[in-house]
């Protein structure tokens, strides 16, 4: 009977090669020059695999906020605009937290 490969962390790795890849693409998003250029170009690395690569760059096409450049080395060139603050759905709790600030009466 042969081991079957489980999609679950292994003991001393902690991640599986979809979280790595999702939190490197993630990283280099937020990275603060990205954030200030509004762009980024994510290069596959020999150790991202197929299915983990597709299923990182769906979910980032799918994202409405970004405009996805698949180049010929396989990279991909990540695109956003700038977002006003009202813009921003991360920022709910914040204003409702302002607005209830402002309607104390102390």
């Amino acid at each position: 009977m042969t081991k079957q490969k489980k999609s679950t962390p292994q003991a001393g790795h902690g991640m599986t090669a979809l979280e790595r890849l999702g939190l490197r693409v993630s990283s280099m998003i937020n990275h603060p020059i990205a954030q200030a250029q509004r762009w980024v170009t994510i290069h596959r690395l020999d150790t991202d695999g197929d299915m983990e690569w597709e299923e990182v760059m769906g979910l980032l096409a799918e994202a409405p906020e970004l405009d996805l450049t698949f180049n010929d080395d396989e990279s991909v060139t990540v695109r956003w605009e700038a977002q006003s603050a009202e813009d921003r759905d991360d920022l709910v709790v914040e204003r409702e937290w302002e607005e209830r600030l402002e309607e104390a009466p102390f």
